[in-house]
Order: structure tokens, then C-alpha cells, then sequence
């Protein structure tokens, strides 16, 4: 069994709740959870000071857990490279500063892997839309990137459960409507045909979770809530916490209460490693 922590958006600048992220940072030294997995934006501007108390954060999570995290458009200076039109290291400066050097991370536990895609590329051309909001907001993953995963999960071992980290949503969120990947249908063929069983995403600031089901492999999707004042429509703040076992996969979604001071059990969902069992 595999326990993870999944937690996106954490936005660390001025959206960010202090007394979210502390009962953030003490249920994961207690729950001592196998996997640490942050699907983007720890930022909020990408500035280093936001990024230095990302990575404060990090620290005392790696004391009790392995993590593995990804970045968030939030954490992409796009502006110093839009359209690649100067240094594209700038971009990610602060990010491979403070966090990690490696913007799509490999994490192997016994029984699973994890594979980081970094769907925050800035603006660029194949993510221009001819709607001024999506502007360095939509996500996008190149040929280059499902290839390179494909090769990890082949050479992972035999049964492990296939897992990939990113911050961009692959489904549209009910109270946004918006997807936040590009290309979502070909993006979620190409992780059923590897056979990926969980994608960890973020970015909509709203919590789901979903099982899309494909001729040859069905997939969760594990959607985390943001750990910020921005949440989406004035829903709690959520994290999710899942159990990847041998033949089936727990998400629960744990949300914000105030009057208990942390987050609490919400909605819990099971699911066969190939298809949706009621829990």
C-alpha cells in the first residue's frame, strides 16, 4: 500500500491561509504518509521570497516523507521569456533555485511510480488562445514529454502503479467549465495507452475527482483544492489523501473546517485498479 498526501496550490504569498498551512504541515508529520505529491503553483508571483517559504515547507516534509512536486504557471516568470523571445532559463530560475532542479521529477516506492510532467511552459505559441484570460494559463505537454514518460513507466517494475504528477487539470472543473490542459482528449488517450492508473493535477481551485474510462485503461483523476484564500466559488480549501493498493485505488477529500481548526474526511471514492467500485 502506498499512502499519499496530495496537495496543489498552496500559493504561498499573500492568498496563503498561515493557519491552513499549519495544520497542512501537521497532519503530514503525523500521518507520516509515504508520498508527499504538490501538483504546482506554491507560489503565487514566483518570487524568491514566496519560493523560500515554499521550500521551508518542503524541508520539514521531507523529514517524514518523500515529495514530489512540479511547477505551476504561478511559479513560471513567463514574462521574462514570453514567446521565448529571450533566456527560457529565466523562467524557471527561482523554481529550480528554491525547489528543484529537476522540473519533471522521478519518484520510485515499492509498489508505485511516480513521474512528473511539467505542463507549465509560459506563454508560447501553441498555447495562444483567442481568449485574453487564458494567457500564460493554459497548460500543454509536448510529444517529447509522453514519450519520456512512457519510457520511465516500461522500465518501472512489473505491477507497479503508474502515477503522474502535474499542476493543469485534464478535466473541466464543474464550477469553472474550463479544461486547464490543452488537447485534454489526446492527453488522457496517450495515459490510458501507458497505462497510467492516477493523475494528481491541481490548478482549477476546485476538488474532484473522476475516473475516465478508456477501452484499454481507465484512470483516476485526483483533482486537489487550493490551499489559499482563491478558492473557487467560495469552497473550502481540500486536500486529498489517497491509498494506491495492489488492486484498487482510495481518494478521500479532506476539507477546511474552521470551527475545528484543520481539514476534516469528506468524499471518498474507491476504485478497482481498471475500473469504479462504490465505496
Amino acid at each position: 500500500m502506498t499512502t499519499v498526501f496530495h496537495v496543489s496550490d498552496l500559493h504561498f504569498g499573500w492568498p496563503a491561509v498561515p493557519e491552513q498551512i499549519e495544520a497542512i504541515e501537521e497532519i503530514i508529520q503525523v500521518g507520516k504518509f509515504e508520498v508527499v505529491a504538490i501538483s504546482g503553483d506554491l507560489t503565487q508571483r514566483a518570487r524568491a521570497g514566496e519560493f523560500q517559504r515554499a521550500a521551508a515547507f518542503l524541508r520539514d516534509v521531507r523529514k517524514v516523507s518523500k515529495v514530489i512536486t512540479v511547477p505551476g504557471n504561478h511559479d513560471v516568470a513567463w514574462w521574462k521569456a514570453p514567446l521565448g523571445l529571450s533566456d527560457k532559463s529565466k523562467v524557471y530560475a527561482n523554481y529550480r533555485r528554491f525547489i528543484d532542479s529537476n522540473l519533471e521529477p522521478v519518484l520510485h516506492v515499492p509498489g508505485t511510480t511516480f513521474v512528473g510532467i511539467n505542463t507549465a511552459h509560459g506563454v508560447t505559441l501553441r498555447t495562444l488562445t483567442w481568449n485574453l484570460r487564458d494567457l500564460s494559463i493554459i497548460g500543454d505537454i509536448h510529444k517529447k514529454q509522453l514519450d519520456e514518460a512512457k519510457e520511465i513507466f516500461e522500465k518501472s517494475p512489473h505491477g507497479d502503479a503508474r502515477v503522474i504528477v502535474m499542476h493543469h487539470n485534464p478535466v473541466r472543473g464543474e464550477l469553472s467549465q474550463r479544461h486547464g490542459l490543452k488537447n485534454t482528449q489526446k492527453i488522457l488517450g496517450a495515459f490510458a495507452e501507458m497505462g497510467v492508473d492516477l493523475v494528481c493535477s491541481g490548478h482549477d481551485h476546485q476538488e474532484s475527482v473522476h475516473y475516465i474510462e478508456h477501452t484499454r485503461k481507465g484512470t483516476v483523476i485526483s483533482t486537489a483544492g487550493t490551499i489559499s484564500s482563491r478558492s473557487r466559488g467560495g469552497r473550502p480549501s481540500s486536500v486529498n489523501v489517497i491509498a494506491i493498493g495492489r488492486e484498487t485505488i482510495d481518494v478521500t477529500t479532506h476539507v477546511w473546517s474552521g470551527e475545528h481548526g484543520t481539514f476534516v474526511k469528506g468524499p471518498h471514492k474507491r476504485f478497482k485498479r481498471s475500473e469504479y467500485v462504490a465505496a
